[in-house]
């Protein structure tokens, strides 16, 4: 079971943001939030993204974040985390095995993930991480 505590997410604040909104958009059966409740996070935080309505075809609910600011981040996290505490909800909880990334990266992408791959290399199995002494 995976779980993901609100008000402290243990995430920066734009991947909080955009976790829920992919749960609220998620078909997730096991996720503990009703169908209303994941439509109305989803429609509010968009209302604070986009002057249009909110798509009704699933595959376009998704929130573009590019253009917004900080002003708007927080914003839209202060909306979810209101919308799930007046629920009663403080974790957010769901089953459902990771899965493999649907998109592989862009080829412009690649030199920056080359150069993070090389700034932080995976550690070899036999080896000890540093803190676990």
């Amino acid at each position: 079971m995976q779980s993901l505590d609100v008000h402290r997410p243990e995430m920066p604040e734009l991947q909080f943001v955009l976790m829920v909104a992919a749960l609220c958009t998620s078909d997730l059966p096991s996720l503990n939030l009703s169908q209303e409740l994941r439509q109305t996070i989803f429609d509010r935080c968009w209302a604070l993204v986009s002057s249009d309505p909110p798509p009704t075809n699933p595959r376009e609910r998704v929130l573009d974040l590019r253009t917004g600011t900080e002003l708007t981040l927080e914003a839209l996290a202060t909306t979810i985390r209101e919308l799930l505490t007046s629920a009663g909800l403080t974790v957010l909880t769901w089953e459902h095995p990771p899965s493999e990334p649907s998109r592989s990266s862009t080829p412009q992408a690649k030199p920056l993930i080359d150069r993070l791959q090389q700034l932080y290399p995976d550690l070899p199995p036999e080896s000890t991480p540093p803190d676990a002494n």
